[in-house]
């Protein structure tokens, strides 16, 4: 059992390690945002299918079901978008540093959906959260744009995380993940026919962009969401989160291994970003010692 357990955790590393090539990839291919994430969806959407059809799933669900999918793939469609324009106006290292602030963005929208009193600490770590951004923003003036939008794609993050928190308890993974990407390429579809994108270049990309396309859109989505899921199993959903806090750091570090120079931020941008992350795994120590406090339900 302990043997299962590290080899999924190693494994988890891996996914999250392919969490952070994601924005790698990003600036990478030529694409703008928009139509990089048309693409990422409507591949990843095939091949969750082909998985889906191969495992003998059923797609039926109910109205109220498939309405919240809408919702949840419109979100997630715009996240990417946000995420990607980020990349591209900014740097990996800014976008990434921005979308840490996901679980101080949970900290303020979960006491509204759940009805909660909002809890002391997560306040001050909120407070320390916004003295990082305070950080960033001061040394990297230049930035300032793509800061914004990564903050925006950092709240709709969180938004979709929870939403799906909901969805995942009475659905397949991979069956709301073919119905969000699925319903986000047929959302993104009509902007981009007003935005003259389906052109014949359109689909006359770089051989380079149509491998990077294909990574992004099997690797990093189709396979690392199923995976995640999967280890889930084994792992607790608290490793899983502390985990996943690491996704800014690998994403940081290869960005400095494949874009050099660019990636160099200001000293203070980098302890900005720590503050950020340290916020973040505090919170979720805080918030497991806490959890092993409640008493168990009984039957």
């Amino acid at each position: 059992m302990q043997k299962d357990r590290l080899s999924n955790l190693i494994h988890l590393h891996f996914i999250v390690f392919i969490y952070g090539f994601t924005a790698i990839l990003g600036k990478l291919i030529s694409l703008d945002s928009l139509p990089l994430v048309w693409y990422r969806m409507g591949l990843a959407s095939l091949f969750i299918l082909v998985y889906i059809r191969f495992s003998k799933f059923t797609l039926r669900v109910n109205t109220k079901t498939l309405l919240w999918f809408t919702f949840a793939g419109i979100i997630v469609a715009l996240h990417w978008v946000t995420f990607f324009l980020a990349i591209k106006v900014s740097t990996v290292s800014v976008a990434l540093a921005m979308m840490s602030t996901g679980a101080f963005f949970a900290a303020i929208i979960e006491p509204i959906v759940y009805k909660r009193k909002i809890v002391g600490y997560e306040l001050l770590l909120g407070l320390l959260v916004i003295l990082g951004l305070y950080l960033i923003f001061r040394v990297e003036t230049n930035y300032v744009y793509g800061m914004i939008i990564a903050l925006i794609s950092s709240f709709l993050a969180t938004v979709f995380s929870i939403v799906n928190a909901q969805l995942v308890k009475e659905n397949r993974p991979s069956v709301i993940s073919f119905y969000e990407l699925g319903i986000g390429t047929l959302f993104l579809t009509p902007l981009l026919s007003v935005a003259g994108g389906f052109t014949s270049e359109f689909f006359r990309l770089e051989v380079s962009d149509w491998w990077y396309i294909v990574v992004l859109s099997l690797v990093c989505t189709s396979y690392a969401f199923i995976a995640s899921v999967k280890i889930m199993r084994v792992l607790t959903a608290y490793t899983v989160m502390l985990t996943n806090n690491m996704e800014p750091v690998y994403g940081i570090l290869l960005a400095l291994v494949f874009f050099g120079s660019e990636e160099k931020m200001n000293l203070l941008f980098y302890v900005g970003a720590m503050v950020i992350l340290a916020t973040v795994i505090t919170n979720g120590i805080l918030k497991h010692r806490t959890g092993k406090k409640q008493p168990s339900p009984k039957g």
